[in-house]
């Protein structure tokens, strides 16, 4: 048998033989089978902590939307909370009481016109809370179609092509057609003019989104709102809107307080909202909040007798921890309106400072500039032909950077861009780090007679 270091995990684990804890028969760690016998919980701690140093550092994803980073006091928050299962309200009803509080403040955050009569729960993520949304818009619809004497089983949901993979979990499960909106030119999201064209008497709603996953831009709330108004003059159709809020639902009201796109607009009946994107809370939590109890289907809430008490739910999953929903709470007691202001104002102008540098690069044109979402998009000029967004994406992970290459959908195939997320954390100073590896890379690059990916070697992110 080989030497073992005495520093690696394994060697330390055979060691532990002696000590009657670890099985003699035990040549190597186990990965696909649970080992015959216990071993320390050190050795394991170690075994496990070394293979996930092959994981990418969090604080250099800009891929993803999610939170990476919180301060202490929020992590011993939630370490002291993992053991609360957020759906026991009679045994933890303080936790039970600061979810309300949570609802109760995105109510009035989102205009709502009753927020002393909030609606709304916490949910594992925004998808949950997407689909719930997406429920309530399909059992109000079949409601109103049985009421009338018409068939209602043949419902559909309009958006723009660019939503986020849960609406068509959404559609799938629940057997709703997806009327997609597709990209057209320099336009990447939904189109209000096209979206109206799509609806018909079948047509449950239309989902607006608040920071489209492909460039960060926000669609028009209020627009396409008109002129579902001018559609119901003309037709009767009286539809409503859902707006996917997962990531704009945490950064307009603080940057953007004039723009109208929640319960403002009349024709929006619910919202979901990622709390663990920029509402700066670690995966996961999300939230769905209703203009009103009436925008909630009677039908869809459950009371249950649950360990000695009757409670309503209406989430789609049932146990899970109470931590994440303790740290949104901690979030909003710490930082209030003027923090998170702060908060989302320092990630939008280095996403705008890291943009317009990118710019400059010279190589590259940016489809967003970081205004609306902290979040910006850029694809290669058409003159540069010997590297693509792929090569560029593979050569910034050399340095351990994960930035997304991907194509775009229906009608916009032939565009590939890259996609920078700017969240807390990343700072001026590491946003200097990244032009300046992204710098170095482009040299090499540039040296290339042909690009190193091929065609159909690109991939797609859709956090």
């Amino acid at each position: 048998m080989p030497l073992q270091h005495p520093r690696n995990p394994l060697s330390r684990a055979r060691k532990a033989i002696g000590d009657g804890v670890f099985s003699a028969e035990t040549s190597r760690v186990p990965t696909h089978e649970l080992p015959v016998d216990e071993m320390r919980g050190d050795v394991a701690y170690q075994i496990v902590h070394d293979e996930l140093m092959l994981d990418g550092n969090a604080r250099l994803n800009l891929a993803t939307f999610v939170t990476t980073y919180m301060d202490p006091h929020a992590d011993k928050l939630m370490a002291e909370t993992f053991d609360k299962n957020m759906i026991d309200k009679d045994e933890y009803p303080q936790t039970a009481a600061i979810e309300m509080r949570c609802v109760n403040m995105l109510s009035r955050l989102f205009n709502s016109p009753e927020p002393d009569k909030a609606t709304g729960c916490s949910t594992t993520g925004s998808s949950e809370a997407a689909m719930l949304g997406g429920l309530a818009l399909k059992r109000r619809w079949q409601q109103r179609r049985k009421a009338e004497g018409k068939p209602a089983d043949k419902p559909n949901l309009v958006t723009g092509i660019n939503v986020q993979v849960c609406w068509d979990k959404f559609a799938n499960y629940w057997d709703v057609e997806m009327r997609l909106v597709p990209m057209e030119g320099d336009r990447y999201h939904l189109s209000p003019e096209e979206a109206v064209k799509l609806c018909d008497e079948n047509t449950i709603g239309v989902v607006v989104v608040m920071g489209s996953t492909f460039d960060g831009s926000y669609e028009d709330v209020k627009k396409t709102s008109e002129l579902l108004d001018d559609l119901q003059k003309r037709t009767g159709l009286d539809i409503p809107i859902h707006v996917d809020g997962a990531s704009g639902g945490f950064v307009a009201p603080f940057l953007d307080p004039h723009l109208e796109w929640d319960f403002r607009v009349p024709r929006v009946q619910s919202i979901n909202a990622s709390g663990h994107k920029y509402g700066l809370v670690y995966p996961g939590v999300g939230w769905a909040i209703w203009r009103d109890a009436a925008a909630l289907p009677e039908d869809l809430i459950f009371w249950v007798n649950y360990l000695g008490d009757e409670m309503p739910t209406f989430a789609l999953n049932f146990s899970r921890p109470g931590s994440q929903v303790v740290a949104q709470y901690y979030n909003f007691l710490r930082l209030g309106f003027q923090g998170y202001r702060r908060v989302q104002q320092y990630a939008r102008e280095v996403a705008v400072y890291t943009a317009e540098a990118i710019e400059k690069l010279g190589p590259f044109e940016l489809l967003t500039r970081g205004d609306e979402l902290p979040v910006f998009a850029f694809k290669i000029k058409d003159e540069v032909r010997n590297y693509t967004v792929f090569d560029v994406s593979a050569a910034l992970r050399e340095r351990g950077w994960q930035v997304p290459a991907y194509t775009f959908p229906k009608n916009r195939e032939d565009l590939a861009a890259l996609r920078v997320v700017v969240r807390r954390g990343f700072t001026f100073d590491v946003a200097d780090m990244l032009l300046d590896d992204l710098r170095k890379q482009l040299k090499k690059l540039e040296k290339l007679s042909a690009p190193l990916t091929e065609e159909g070697q690109a991939c797609s992110f859709h956090h």
